[in-house]
């Protein structure tokens, strides 16, 4: 199960957000491909992120949002995948919210780099078969017997 916080990228949430970089295991940053600023957004908020986990790698996924709107597109899909090979361990998708365009996919991924970042031989378990569910942990939450993951939507 995944607990999911979406921030939307809004300052009311900066104090939460801190905590949430702290105790989350996995992150999805999203930024628009008609605003160039909300790339640098990005930027700023992976180094934020890194600050808070005390680490050089986080699961993460890097989504170019509204992938609908080409005509207005003002952040290339290279610029996304090379920002998310500066971020290192990271997927790269872009998506549409409004056209369901890839929006399972960004918490599938999610799912399997959590999954890989707490057991390294997961991915090789699984033989990384694209549709794969992702396997859970056992635990004695009160969550069905399944692992809660948290992953924050920044």
């Amino acid at each position: 199960m995944l607990d999911i916080l979406d921030t939307a990228g809004q300052e009311e949430y900066s104090a939460m957000r801190d905590s949430y970089m702290r105790t989350g295991q996995g992150f999805v940053l999203v930024y628009s491909i008609t605003d160039p600023s909300s790339c640098e957004d990005c930027m700023t908020i992976h180094e934020q992120l890194l600050r808070s986990k005390d680490s050089d790698e986080v699961p993460l996924v890097l989504v170019g949002n509204k992938c609908d709107l080409e005509e207005e597109r003002a952040v290339s899909k290279q610029e996304g995948k090379s920002m998310a090979e500066k971020f290192g361990d990271c997927k790269f998708l872009e998506s549409s919210a409004k056209a369901c365009i890839n929006v399972e996919e960004i918490f599938i991924s999610l799912a399997k780099l959590i999954e890989k970042a707490n057991d390294p031989n997961a991915a090789e378990e699984e033989g990384e078969e694209e549709g794969a569910k992702p396997k859970t942990g056992k635990s004695s939450s009160s969550t069905g017997g399944k692992k809660k993951l948290k992953c924050s939507v920044l």
